[in-house]
């Protein structure tokens, strides 16, 4: 292997290693980060998204998620996490077209949340998340049916992430559950708690545990852990009535890379850091760390942080460049928490020739990469995410 060249950001006192150069073989399964990322756009490619967006003026509305390019969040309306964009969507009525610059479940919900003559566009249908397909809809039911056998699925609350398909969502909102994001997931475990004795909690084990566990006190002891690629679960019923959080087998891909390793290794290097991540991390990251939050928890905080403070983020390194460059003027030191560069890979396949192809199909009134729910999933996962707009 080689080490690669520097990113072309200002140096840090962490050496990065570009995407596809280094691979970590303590990493989790399913975090290596193999390729590179596309080359940088054709300069002309800026006009021509500018011409395109220009034509289309009010009937087309852009969503561009945190993890995002720079060269693509140059081009959105709003940025922001899954939820909020979704929200936002929903708050145009007026668009008749809504181009969603993030991954598929993201497009879904907005397409869920947002009126029946409006379009969602995804720019590329490639653009997945792994996460969100670590949970299907044949083996969540087929967790129910293992729930059922031990005689728990009465008193068992499923409760999803934001991070996961509109059929996960509907099966929550089927199944008496809500939907949570990494902002309000204590909140929708209290109220889970306050109707029945256990929760499902899908797709994100680590979400799941490290909120259980870090804000409501419960041990890791109260967790266990359901594979869906072993029979029953990998559990026994015993195992499962003895539970309070059952957690389903998943983990964000960027996320779950981040180490105590990693942790230890940029206190050492940084004296003074402030080691800042997001609830998706293992739960051995979080509990090194001196703030856990979601993205926008991220964001805030450093608004907030003092002149000539010290940060080691651990999230989506698109995001940790771009709040870099923006606080460098303010004397806020802000590194990438691990040694090894890890993009949302799936994220990146939204880049800005895809978002140029989008528009300007859209403004030549061809719709391309529509995203459209079933209505039957669109209802039962409608009625998920208003129990957790709902929520105290």
């Amino acid at each position: 292997m080689t080490t690669a060249q520097p990113l072309d950001v200002q140096p840090t006192p962490l050496a990065l290693l570009l995407l596809g150069r280094e691979s970590d073989p303590r990493s989790e399964r399913g975090v290596e980060c193999p390729g590179d990322l596309p080359a940088p756009s054709d300069p002309d490619l800026v006009e021509r998204a500018r011409a395109a967006k220009a034509k289309l003026g009010d009937k087309v509305f852009v969503l561009g998620h945190h993890y995002q390019r720079d060269e693509v969040i140059e081009f959105a309306d709003v940025t922001g996490d899954s939820f909020k964009l979704a929200r936002d969507a929903a708050a145009r009525p007026d668009a008749e077209y809504i181009v969603f610059c993030g991954v598929h479940f993201m497009a879904e919900s907005a397409d869920i949340l947002t009126s029946a003559d409006q379009q969602v566009v995804l720019p590329d249908l490639a653009a997945g998340c792994s996460m969100a397909d670590m949970a299907t809809a044949e083996q969540v039911a087929e967790c129910w049916d293992v729930l059922t056998e031990a005689g728990i699925a009465d008193v068992t609350v499923p409760v999803s992430y934001m991070n996961s398909s509109a059929d996960i969502k509907a099966f929550t909102g089927k199944h008496g559950g809500t939907i949570c994001t990494s902002s309000n997931a204590e909140r929708a475990l209290n109220w889970a708690f306050e109707q029945g004795e256990k929760v499902l909690f899908l797709p994100d084990q680590h979400l799941g545990r490290n909120t259980a566990v870090r804000d409501m006190g419960m041990s890791l002891e109260d967790c266990v852990v359901y594979n869906p690629h072993k029979p029953n679960g990998g559990l026994t019923a015993e195992e499962l009535r003895g539970a309070k959080m059952i957690l389903w087998r998943g983990h964000c891909s960027v996320h779950g890379r981040f180490s105590l390793d990693s942790v230890n290794d940029v206190r050492e290097r940084i004296p003074g850091v402030n080691v800042l991540v997001h609830p998706e991390c293992r739960h051995e990251v979080v509990a090194a760390a001196d703030y856990v939050g979601s993205t926008e928890y991220i964001i805030k905080t450093l608004e907030a942080a003092p002149a000539g403070s010290k940060w080691a983020i651990g999230t989506e390194l698109n995001l940790v460049r771009r709040l870099a460059n923006r606080f460098a003027d303010e004397g806020k030191e802000i590194v990438f928490l691990d040694k090894t560069v890890c993009f949302c890979s799936t994220m990146n396949r939204i880049d800005l020739p895809h978002l140029v192809w989008a528009l300007e199909s859209l403004a030549a009134g061809k719709v391309v990469n529509r995203i459209e729910v079933d209505p039957e999933v669109a209802s039962f996962s409608k009625l998920a995410l208003e129990r957790m707009l709902a929520l105290p």
